[in-house]
């Protein structure tokens, strides 16, 4: 353990995912918190899309999405997901994987309000993952949802967050000559105990 120090010290992969973040903030041109989520379907057929990370509390990551899109669809199956954290600028990447549960209360209603209108009405106007006729539609779709809800829009009933509680979590950063380091971080069930191991690039 004690050469993991520089970039990947301290006893808190939480606090040192934030303190990454907020580094990669700085250097990133557009969305230092898209993650590329993993989940899969009922036939085991993975799927990876973007999104945004909203929230890295003290012990899980928080995004939100439309409950009636299908990587919801898979989160609610499988139970299970993943998700990389890359930052080109500091050649650097975050791996997490483990247990989702929905986070469907006052914190998804305080982020959803925080949201631009803009941005809230479209939450309410898209079916997502469904077929769409053009876009056209869905901008009429829009606006009939503006003159309906107006300016304080609720949150949907079908849109809220996804908290992934990690049993992984993975520290990397480039090395010369493709010789990364990487710092994993495990724990088992309900262990709050974390295992730290150095692996082989």
């Amino acid at each position: 353990m004690s050469e993991r120090g520089g970039i990947f010290a301290g006893d808190d992969p939480f606090a040192l995912a934030r303190q990454w973040l907020a580094e990669a903030e700085t250097s990133e041109p557009n969305d230092a918190n898209a993650i590329a989520l993993a989940t899969v379907d009922s036939n085991g057929l993975p799927d990876v899309r973007m999104v945004l990370l909203k929230e890295i509390e003290p012990a899980a990551f928080v995004f939100y999405t439309n409950y009636g899109s299908a990587k919801a669809h898979e989160l609610d199956g499988a139970g299970k997901a993943a998700f990389v954290l890359h930052w080109k600028s500091l050649r650097r990447q975050i791996r997490v994987r483990g247990a989702v549960s929905r986070e469907d209360g006052l914190l998804a209603d305080e982020y959803y309000a925080s949201r631009s209108l803009k941005s809230r009405l479209g939450a309410w106007a898209s079916r997502q993952s469904q077929p769409l006729e053009s876009r056209a539609a869905l901008m009429a779709e829009v606006a009939k949802v503006t003159a309906r809800l107006g300016p304080n829009p609720p949150r949907p009933p079908f849109w809220g967050g996804y908290r992934i509680i990690p049993s992984q979590i993975e520290f990397w950063a480039d090395g010369a000559f493709r010789l990364h380091d990487r710092f994993v971080w495990r724990r088992e069930g309900t262990d709050k105990d974390w295992k730290i191991e150095r692996l082989n690039p």
